[in-house]
């Protein structure tokens, strides 16, 4: 075995090195904490070749003395620390004292630094470590550093670092951090010569996330909850403006960029049920805590911490991002794209031509009117007699049904909701009209129903509300206009126009009324049995959930060979759908995605009521439009389906208007 040597301060220098600066942006995060520790208001970086052969940090803070600016690039210098039981409760971003000698020494270091009230500064000169030269130097309070050549004396380190471009990305990504993580400070990020970042130190943290993430995320809703003494505020995405990765969700610690798993299953369990399959939340969150139930020294760059208390910390980010979620009452608004308009034609130069005669009119309805016939028109519209109000609602009450007009065109939107309203006796329930006809598929509507010969003048009985799950609430202070293409339900309130997924809302009610149902799910014993084939995992997954099944309503036997005998299913199921809802609760299951048996169920409660809902395509009565359009603008926690899709969508009246360059 060889002779155990202790290592030279230079070696074990370079290996503090490899912990503590793995690239130019790490170099930039440990500068830009120990600015913010100075006490600085304002902080400048600036950065060339991606921070490679140039890069420098200005602060306006404390600044050091003479005796200070020496001391600090030694190993485990720090002002920050004084006893072991400050290891405790650190409230400071650096404390191991680390930074400035690992930088120090794999780099070339100017520094200039000057504390408040002195009549000057103090210039040091670095390389690799070593201090070559000390004077006295005339400069602004706070404190300059200038890191050039990086690695210069590691090759094998150099070789890993990637082009000029990748490290200025990852420099601002690291600027970008510091920029959140401390909106109270002015900073500035200058990359090679062209200033890319610029917060105003304001303090407000919606300043600092519109700076550095722009007009796409200034419509993220606020947070702001306490919960057993820590605070949360900060902003989170809403669930249609989900990303297709985690990129955008920062965390911070008592003002610290931390990443944790913890908190991320905690913001994303409060978007469960609201958001889709396979896109994530964005976030900018701020954790406050005591800084006795947070351990920051279990990794060397300070990114990692561990917490005195995780399920505190996970209630807190959880109800915290739910309750800013529910607060939201804003549906989507539809986004029309803008057409630039047309560059004016150039005026000429020449006299207009002198108007000729007026051209022969046209023959047909639409026709251009000349001089003569306008005046007349004009002097015509001006005398005629206009009716009175009562008069014309007179004669519109006197409007009967042409024999050959279905009834379901002749009866009015007021009838329908009239004949919506309760009565004292009930009539006969309408046949559902919610399933299609056997042999017909989701995609296409049936066909109309051909007109009787002799219809009855009497208003067709009102579907019970009771087919759809929902319950009839007051009177609306709107109007259902009509439905789109068999999927969408247009209603008009003021000058708000709302489009309604009927296939989504009816689902997430459906989901909402069984997930809010403790007990067992009613089921319907199927008179013949089904069986279902599928693939080994996906019988055994199933067999080992079979309590699970059974809360929500099904009952599965093993047939053999791979196959599963199905003999009761839940009542708001099809039995048509109820081998397809089979298959996907096995790929739920097999897939793994949350261990809660509660998440779980709720995953098979997405299939339930998935496959049980209306379906878009589908011919509905107007009945069952009018009642789905009333709980959804009733309603305020009806504003995604159980995958995350919009319910409601609005269009107000100025967007259409600019459509149509009326305004």
């Amino acid at each position: 075995m060889p002779k155990i040597i202790q290592l030279s301060p230079h070696i074990a220098n370079l290996i503090a090195a490899g912990e503590v600066v793995e690239r130019p942006a790490s170099v930039v995060k440990e500068l830009l904490e120990n600015a913010v520790d100075a006490g600085a208001a304002k902080i400048t970086v600036e950065i060339r070749s991606g921070g490679m052969t140039f890069l420098r940090v200005t602060d306006n803070g404390c600044g050091m003395s003479p005796e200070d600016a020496r001391t600090a690039f030694l190993r485990h210098a720090t002002s920050k620390l004084r006893a072991a039981e400050d290891l405790a409760s650190i409230s400071t971003m650096g404390f191991r004292g680390e930074a400035l000698a690992a930088i120090a020494s794999v780099s070339r270091i100017d520094l200039l630094t000057k504390p408040a009230g002195a009549l000057s500064g103090t210039s040091l000169r670095l390389e690799a470590g070593q201090i070559l030269q000390e004077e006295e130097a005339g400069c602004p309070e706070g404190t300059t550093i200038i890191v050039r050549d990086l690695f210069f004396n590691t090759p094998a380190r150099m070789k890993f670092m990637k082009s000029d471009t990748v490290e200025g990305s990852r420099v601002s990504a690291a600027v970008q951090l510091q920029a959140l993580a401390h909106p109270e400070v002015a900073i500035s990020f200058l990359r090679d010569g062209k200033t890319v970042l610029s917060t105003p130190g304001s303090g407000g943290l919606q300043a600092a996330v519109y700076c550095v993430y722009g007009r796409e995320c200034a419509q993220m809703a606020a947070v702001d909850s306490a919960w057993d003494g820590y605070r949360l505020t900060g902003y989170v995405s809403k669930p249609t403006d989900a990303r297709p990765s985690r990129n955008l969700q920062t965390f911070f610690v008592n003002n610290r960029p931390v990443k944790s798993r913890l908190l991320v299953s905690a913001l994303e369990e409060a978007y469960r049920n609201r958001i889709m399959v396979g896109k994530f939340p964005a976030c900018v969150l701020h954790l406050t805590l005591p800084a006795t139930a947070v351990d920051v020294n279990v990794h060397p760059a300070k990114t990692e911490v561990k917490f005195l208390s995780e399920k505190a910390v996970f209630d807190c980010v959880h109800y915290g991002v739910l309750g800013a979620l529910n607060k939201q009452t804003d549906r989507p608004q539809i986004q029309f794209r803008t057409q630039e308009a047309p560059e004016p034609k150039p005026v000429s130069q020449t006299p207009p031509p002198k108007p000729q005669s007026p051209p022969e009119a046209k023959s047909g309805f639409f026709r251009t009117m000349n001089a003569e016939e306008y005046k007349t028109f004009a002097a015509a519209m001006a005398d005629a007699p206009r009716p009175k109000p009562e008069a014309a609602a007179a004669a519109a009450a006197k409007i009967e049904r042409p024999a050959n007009m279905p009834l379901r065109e002749f009866v009015t939107l007021p009838q329908v909701r009239q004949a919506a309203e309760p009565r004292t006796s009930r009539p006969e329930p309408s046949a559902p009209a919610a399933s299609p006809p056997s042999g017909q598929t989701a995609d296409r509507p049936p066909a109309p129903a051909k007109a009787p010969e002799a219809p009855s003048p009497d208003p067709v009985p009102p579907a019970e509300p009771e087919q759809l799950g929902l319950d009839l609430p007051a009177r609306p202070q709107w109007r259902m206009v009509g439905e789109l293409y068999h999927s969408y339900i247009l209603v008009e309130e003021g000058d708000e126009a709302f489009l309604i997924d009927k296939h989504a809302a009816h689902e997430r009610i459906l989901f909402e009324k069984l997930k809010a149902n403790q007990e067992a799910i009613t089921s319907q014993a199927l008179l013949q049995p089904k069986a279902i084939r599928l693939s080994p995992a996906a019988v055994g997954e199933l067999l080992a959930n079979r309590p699970l099944l059974e809360e929500l309503g099904f009952e599965l036997e093993e047939f053999g060979d791979n196959t599963l005998l199905l003999r009761q299913i839940p009542m708001d199921l099809h039995p048509d759908d109820a081998a397809e809802a089979v298959e996907s609760l096995a790929e739920d299951l097999l897939s793994g995605r949350r261990e809660s048996r509660d998440s779980v169920r709720d995953e098979l409660l997405h299939t339930v009521a998935c496959k049980a809902a209306i379906k878009a395509g589908w011919h509905s009565d107007e009945q069952e439009l009018l009642v789905l359009a009333r709980e959804v603008l009733a309603r305020e926690d009806l504003k995604y389906c159980p995958h995350g899709r919009p319910i409601c969508v609005s269009l107000s009246k100025k967007q259409l208007e600019k459509q149509f360059r009326r305004t």
